[in-house]
């Protein structure tokens, strides 16, 4: 409720929402009572899931409240009839439960829990708006429900006389005007989680008489119906929160930030790990091209170790090459933590040896490539660094050596 301005905050320098009773409600009292309920609720409040109030003023004999300026659309518009991406949908919902919490520590009910009311920033943040129907309990008691007031956006509205609150997001014990307790945002959550997974409203209706009516006596369709992909465990979350007995209900909004974030992990551990020896396969097909490996090298390895090369060119200048380049495999090789690499000084004392090294693991093969063939050496041990980057060298690093 409300007309909404952007403006700029000349001593701060800085952008802020302001809000002004319209025209026509300035002079109503429930209304002038409710706006100033609204700004009191939620400047009592710090939290970056709720919008914060700056300052409540008056400028001209009209009431204002600033407020942080948010860019971004409800999460009714963000729904839009389509259920939101797991992913999405169990952060935003961590959210809104951790804010909600924070205003029920605080004893403030919001009591007009819904999409509408609810704001995503262009980051990915949802922010609770609209504190107008929030009342102050007193510790330890519920909150009688009062016959004070509408909501003003949405086609089923309660009318004066009736309970205060958005129909089809009302609990049970808030359409009877009983009173209430955190238990009622909480079911009013339950709602909107059902909305948000399923894309449809949980309590619908052609007229506000059908909406009540199912909030009291009809328990709406599992959410799984609309969305199959739906995970169990959050379909037990919605289904907890949607409890026509409180007392069976979640008690704080702490139990469903806490079923919600284990869903999460649960449904993070049990996404399949992408294979890690994928781009070592795709270049075996190169290394077999140069050389076929036996049985022995195909198989994964965890030790190795490099000899330096014979030189069977019998070229004398070219001897520089036998340990330069298996200290450069050595070094390369080095860099790998699934396999571990002999290093230089015990590798070398098997020089002219064809002996397994110490340390274990598979037999260490001397190359019996010519000086002609050092151009082909150097590619050898280029392709060898690109596959051992990858997380599985084993297989190939056989083959090559």
């Amino acid at each position: 409720m409300g007309v909404v301005y952007e403006a700029e905050d000349l001593k701060l320098r800085g952008h802020v929402a302001l809000k002004f009773l319209p025209a026509e409600i300035e002079n109503d009292a429930a209304a002038r009572e409710r706006f100033q309920r609204e700004a009191f609720a939620a400047s009592a409040l710090n939290h970056p899931n709720i919008c914060t109030i700056h300052e409540i003023g008056e400028h001209d004999g009209q009431r204002f409240i600033a407020m942080e300026l948010l860019e971004g659309q409800t999460l009714k518009e963000r729904v839009s009839g389509r259920p939101l991406p797991l992913d999405q949908l169990l952060e935003l919902a961590a959210q809104i439960a951790d804010a909600l919490g924070a205003a029920h520590a605080k004893g403030i009910l919001h009591r007009d829990i819904k999409p509408a009311n609810i704001l995503i920033t262009d980051r990915g943040q949802a922010k609770i708006l609209d504190f107008g129907l929030a009342k102050q309990m007193l510790p330890g008691r519920a909150l009688p429900a009062h016959f004070d007031g509408t909501t003003e956006d949405d086609p089923h509205l309660t009318n004066p006389g009736v309970a205060v609150g958005t129909v089809m997001y009302m609990s049970p014990e808030q359409a009877r005007g009983e009173e209430l307790d955190v238990r009622t945002d909480l079911f009013s959550l339950g709602a909107v989680l059902y909305e948000m997974a399923t894309g449809r409203q949980a309590f619908d209706g052609n007229t506000s008489a059908l909406i009540f009516h199912a909030i009291l006596a009809q328990e709406p369709e599992p959410a799984s119906k609309w969305n199959p992909r739906l995970p169990k465990g959050i379909e037990e979350v919605i289904r907890k929160s949607l409890e026509k007995d409180r007392d069976l209900r979640y008690q704080s909004a702490s139990g469903i930030l806490a079923d919600l974030k284990r869903v999460r992990r649960d449904a993070e551990t049990s996404r399949p790990a992408p294979a890690p020896d994928a781009a070592p396969r795709r270049s075996a097909p190169s290394a077999k091209k140069d050389k076929p490996s036996s049985g022995r090298h195909a198989t994964a390895i965890d030790s190795l170790a490099i000899l330096p090369l014979e030189n069977a060119s019998g070229d004398p200048e070219a001897e520089y090459l036998s340990d330069g380049i298996a200290e450069t495999l050595i070094n390369a090789l080095a860099q790998l933590r699934k396999i571990r690499i002999v290093p230089r000084a015990i590798a070398f004392r098997h020089r002219g040896r064809d002996i397994d090294p110490p340390g274990g693991g598979p037999r260490a093969r001397r190359s019996r490539r010519s000086s002609r063939s050092h151009g082909s050496a150097r590619e050898r041990f280029d392709r060898l660094r690109r596959a051992g980057g990858c997380g599985a060298p084993g297989a190939a690093l056989g083959r090559a050596l």
